[in-house]
């Protein structure tokens, strides 16, 4: 079958062929016909991730739809990169069956590519973790991106009244008003100008800020938080540090909470992927994304613009 192999830590993967998956006694063969390249795939590429440098070579591709023998289409995912074993960037894929989840039979394979794990954590970090409750009011940083964007639009069908979005650049910004937020904010400046900034957009104190980014943001967006509100981060892409007061998470009473996708339970990954995934089916959730053909997954895997899927 032809794949994606990627040979050398540090360097795109090329189409070759590799033989057809043999499934294990609890694995099913999927024919795949959407995978996703995500953050965790480049940097599980790099040889430098916490998981240790990967076995090369190897297929990529940590998440995928596709369908099985009997004609179903699922989500799946794979360890690829994380621990021996090939992934989602090929014809076919080896997974085990105990981790794919049915897709609704008139979903897009593509947009349930890009959406996969960036939607279960948009949803959970502003539902499971967060506890957004109907008439909220939301601040999402980083709204521009896939889980930005999926979280402006999974906040509103979750009854928020109102999501404010922030990205830093006009393209990210635009995005996150089509994805519905009320009001977009650029990311640029100080703490205490990004939090003037942010309150001039809010009606009134936010309740919950959806937080990919750390940094300077998630100072600023804690000053824009009513008493007990809370922020939510997921990620850390302005920054590993945040320059943080604690005059204001006192006064406040402020709740600072973490979250991660590794903290659910199989059951809660399901469920939450039948759930985007039919939001996805019935046009109520989607976000920017490109298709490229397998033969171009060198030139797709250095993009950092858009949200890159793969259609083998």
């Amino acid at each position: 079958m032809r794949a994606a192999l990627l040979h050398e830590c540090g360097s795109p993967p090329a189409v070759g062929e590799r033989p057809l998956p043999t499934p294990a006694d609890d694995e099913i063969l999927v024919r795949v016909t959407a995978a996703s390249i995500t953050p965790l795939d480049l940097l599980c590429a790099t040889g430098t991730s916490y998981f240790g440098a990967p076995v090369t070579p190897y297929v990529p591709g940590v998440q995928g739809v596709g369908v099985r023998e009997d004609g179903v289409a699922v989500w799946f995912p794979t360890t690829a990169g994380m621990r021996p074993g090939d992934g989602s960037l090929a014809e076919y894929a080896a997974v085990r069956a105990a981790d794919t989840v049915e897709v609704p039979p008139d979903a897009d394979h593509a947009l349930v590519a890009a959406l996969g794990l960036s939607a279960v954590a948009a949803h959970m970090a502003l539902t499971w973790r967060g506890g957004l409750q109907p008439g909220e009011q939301a601040l999402v940083l980083g709204a521009g991106g896939v889980v930005g964007q999926a979280a402006v639009q999974l906040a509103l069908l979750a009854g928020a009244r109102r999501v404010i979005g922030a990205a830093r650049s006009a393209a990210g910004r635009a995005r996150a008003l089509d994805a519905g937020a009320a009001a977009v904010c650029d990311l640029s400046g100080d703490p205490a100008a990004l939090a003037a900034r942010f309150r001039e957009a809010a009606e009134g104190p936010v309740d919950l800020v959806l937080d990919p980014l750390f940094g300077v943001p998630a100072a600023a967006a804690l000053r824009t938080l009513r008493p007990g509100g809370r922020l939510v981060n997921l990620g850390s892409s302005a920054g590993e540090t945040a320059p943080l007061d604690s005059a204001t998470l006192r006064s406040g009473s402020l709740q600072i909470l973490g979250y991660t996708n590794n903290s659910l339970t199989a059951e809660q990954r399901s469920a939450s992927l039948r759930l985007t995934a039919g939001h996805a089916a019935a046009g109520r959730l989607t976000v920017a994304y490109e298709k490229v053909a397998l033969h171009d997954v060198g030139g797709a895997w250095s993009r950092r613009d858009s949200r890159m899927v793969v259609t083998p």
